[in-house]
């Protein structure tokens, strides 16, 4: 099977993904294909999770990032390559093109997390910043390509990236023949694309659902547009699927390959991303988590076997202490109370004896006196707490207001 090719958008077909796979053997990983049975009790049927988080540079980019330089001519490789990118596309350019000799420079934004920064320079590209959105690293980038030579090679709109990205469907299929429903991540496209290529030529039957971020979901309204559309303004912590305009050459296959689209919210995002950590003990960034996001908002909704790829695990530190605290309060495992007492010696002790025995773990606490809307004799009292759950967080605040305390936001 093949999509519809136009002038513009040149077929793709199995055996370029093959192609890919055979030119792979020895560089990229077949990375393992994990069970969750946490997920697999709240979905019904059996949950597996690609870990391509596992991959080398910790993400699947790696795969067409190598194809579609393997792809160059002498004199092309000369001129060596440049790429833009956040993150996962400059390691995965930045080792492919060290692998294979060839020269590469990375534009970067300015503000990109230094461990990204210091692992593509690692990797042994030239690492330029510019810019403070990826945008304008884009627009120098190609400039660069413009000036020097240099080859573009672009994330995920182009034939031999997309291929290369397509050997993580061959692989599902190798290990999980059973599999009835594929979920994967979607910023530009190239990974659900290249899946679909491979996946649908050999199990039509299979079902493939594209997940995008709430608030940097292009593909929805390109698919009813009937062509790419873009974002004003996308805003979503998952960076690795913050893009605001769909490739080309992937819409086209998405629109014709893959089954349906699906949007989860930053919420559903941090508490997968929890999950994955807690229960599954694999980091994964946001935008590798979307699956499994899809999955908790709607876990019903699949049929089984189900295989979620987790597309990438290269998530700042900093993020991850932010998305942990977002997931866990998602999760009911925060709780935030205001209450005002009479000011009295013992009385802030007894308040923390009363959450003792409530069992909830106090992680802040602010003491205020001086506040012109409190009385002669009240201070009021903000309470960080950390609890089991969100039934727990109902029985903490019930077991305050039960030993007389005025709990007020």
């Amino acid at each position: 099977m093949m999509f519809r090719a136009t002038a513009r958008h040149p077929a793709l077909i199995l055996d370029d993904v093959r192609g890919a796979q055979k030119m792979l053997s020895g560089v990229a990983r077949v990375t393992a294909l994990e069970g969750s049975r946490h997920l697999t009790e709240l979905v019904g049927a059996p949950v597996h999770l690609k870990c391509e988080n596992l991959q080398r540079t910790g993400s699947f980019k790696l795969r067409g990032a190598y194809v579609r330089i393997s792809g160059l001519t002498p004199v092309e490789r000369a001129a060596g390559v440049v790429a833009a990118s956040a993150g996962n596309h400059a390691q995965g350019v930045a080792l492919a093109s060290t692998l294979l000799g060839v020269r590469s420079t990375v534009f970067m934004p300015v503000g990109a997390p230094l461990p990204k920064v210091a692992a593509t320079q690692e990797y042994g590209a030239e690492v330029r910043l510019h810019g403070q959105v990826v945008d304008e690293t884009l627009a120098a980038a190609q400039q660069y390509a413009e000036e020097t030579g240099a080859v573009f090679i672009h994330p995920f709109d182009h034939p031999d990236i997309i291929a290369g990205q397509g050997t993580v469907g061959l692989e599902i299929l190798e290990q999980c023949p059973e599999v009835r429903t594929i979920l994967v991540g979607i910023g530009g496209g190239g990974l659900a694309a290249g899946i679909a290529v491979a996946v649908k030529a050999l199990r039509p039957d299979i079902r493939i659902v594209g997940v995008q971020a709430e608030g940097a979901a292009a593909y929805p309204p390109s698919l009813a547009a009937g062509h790419p559309v873009s974002l004003d303004n996308p805003v979503t912590m998952a960076d690795g699927i913050k893009v605001g305009r769909p490739g080309d050459i992937p819409f086209a296959v998405i629109e014709e390959l893959v089954d349906e689209v699906r949007t989860v919210t930053e919420n559903e995002l941090s508490s997968a991303l929890l999950l994955c950590l807690e229960r599954a003990k694999l980091v994964v960034e946001p935008a590798g988590a979307s699956p499994v996001a899809a999955l908790l908002s709607d876990p019903k909704a699949f049929r089984g076997p189900v295989v979620a790829v987790l597309s990438g695990g290269n998530v700042d530190p900093l993020l991850m202490q932010r998305v942990l605290r977002h997931g866990m309060s998602a999760a009911g495992r925060y709780l935030s109370l205001r209450l005002r007492l009479t000011d009295r010696p013992g009385a802030l002790a007894t308040l923390l004896a009363a959450l003792t025995v409530a069992d909830a773990n106090v992680l802040d606490i602010g003491h205020v006196r001086t506040d012109p809307r409190l009385g002669l004799t009240e201070v009021e009292v903000d309470l960080h707490l950390e609890t089991k759950g969100p039934r727990h967080c109902e029985e903490v605040e019930a077991a305050l207001r039960r030993d007389g305390y005025r709990v007020i936001g």
